[in-house]
């Protein structure tokens, strides 16, 4: 009975990769998170969707993917890698900018060092000139599966990590 239970997660995995792949092909300019004034509501409307979804992500630099993420809100947290000024938020730009300045600080403490806070505002910059692809996932069994199998098949090792704290 296990195997087959294996055996369906496994397929049910490819069928998300094939549609995620799909959705990879068409992805859209991240700086349209970015844009000043415009709310996760709005940003929703004009991305022709009726409201915020559950899903993963995958960010993408010259047609290369090197993120995938997951979230319950992806518009809301999009806007969050791009526009939020704290590590909690933008904790993909933090990483960035820590990997670049390199430290031995609290990221509470990072955070107000003016070599960082530099770092992190041109890895903030980094991420806008991305693009994204994204699947909406409602199971979250599927989803937290899905992230690292989806990070797995795009080897986007480098950012995506899974270490704990």
């Amino acid at each position: 009975m296990s195997a087959h239970l294996c055996e369906l997660g496994r397929q049910r995995l490819a069928q998300l990769h094939g549609n995620a792949a799909s959705n990879h092909h068409t992805p859209i300019e991240l700086a349209r998170f970015a844009q000043p004034g415009v709310a996760e509501k709005t940003l929703t409307k004009q991305l022709g969707l009726s409201s915020d979804f559950s899903g993963c992500y995958v960010l993408i630099e010259q047609g290369r993917p090197f993120y995938v993420g997951i979230s319950r809100g992806v518009i809301k947290r999009l806007r969050q890698h791009v526009t939020d000024k704290t590590h909690f938020g933008a904790s993909l730009a933090y990483k960035m900018a820590s990997q670049t300045v390199g430290h031995q600080l609290t990221r509470d403490e990072a955070m107000k060092d003016p070599q960082i806070a530099l770092a992190f505002a041109q890895a903030q910059q980094r991420l806008i000139a991305a693009d994204v692809a994204f699947i909406r996932i409602d199971n979250p069994l599927e989803l937290y599966l899905f992230e690292a199998y989806c990070a797995m098949q795009l080897d986007t090792a480098d950012w995506n990590t899974f270490r704990t704290h």
